[in-house]
């Protein structure tokens, strides 16, 4: 089965007057009744790479999913020029069909035009070709990891990826591969904001937007 809240991954855009393709003004978060992230403003440009930094429950994987319009704001605002795409810690995909059928419908849901040729160019970017028309459920962790990754060349150019602990369950090659995608997109003018506890793009130097937590 899929994991629904994961499925349709890209959100409209919310215009914005701003300078910065990002903008993120004084945002405050609740998970549940509890107050996760209070009065945090970040802004972010094309071509920008940023590693979301912070201790277990400090509210990075909450902070994506409101960038990407999974959890309402309690205070402040977001605004973003470009398209968004979100990529959980958990991969999204179906177990039931292959991981070319999960590309295809992915992109599909998300509004995407995506031809089996683009197709066959996003599977590959990840060296899943191998293991593209099997069903999922016969797959590895790191597997369905480069699966759901892979949907990644499938976005607008200029889109910004919002990653949940991208390089989990990845292997050194697969983590240099996803360095490298990370890197081009960034150099074509789009943006990423990567939450992860390993290394991350590291050539680019991104800076970190790091998450103390908050006292309870």
């Amino acid at each position: 089965m899929t994991n629904n809240d994961d499925t349709k991954t890209a959100r409209k855009t919310v215009p914005s007057t701003a300078d910065h393709h990002l903008q993120i003004n004084q945002l405050s978060v609740l998970r549940g009744m509890v107050l996760v992230i209070s009065n945090l403003s970040h802004q972010q440009n094309a071509g920008d790479i940023c590693c979301l930094t912070g201790p277990n429950g400090a509210g990075k994987s909450t902070l994506l999913r409101a960038i990407a319009g999974r959890l309402p704001a309690a205070g402040g605002d977001i605004s973003c020029v470009v398209p968004i795409i979100y990529v959980g810690h958990t991969d999204g995909l179906s177990g039931a069909i292959s991981g070319r059928q999960n590309l295809a419908g992915w992109a599909k849901i998300n509004g995407f035009s995506a031809t089996e040729n683009a197709i066959d160019t996003a599977l590959s970017s990840f060296a899943t070709n191998r293991f593209a028309d099997l069903p999922v459920r016969v797959l590895s962790r790191g597997q369905r990891r480069r699966l759901a990754l892979a949907r990644l060349a499938l976005a607008p150019v200029n889109s910004l990826w919002l990653l949940d602990e991208p390089n989990a369950g990845l292997d050194q090659a697969s983590s240099r591969i996803l360095d490298d995608i990370v890197q081009k997109h960034a150099t074509a003018g789009g943006m990423v904001l990567a939450a992860t506890h390993l290394d991350f793009a590291a050539a680019a130097k991104p800076p970190s937007l790091h998450l103390p937590g908050l006292e309870t």
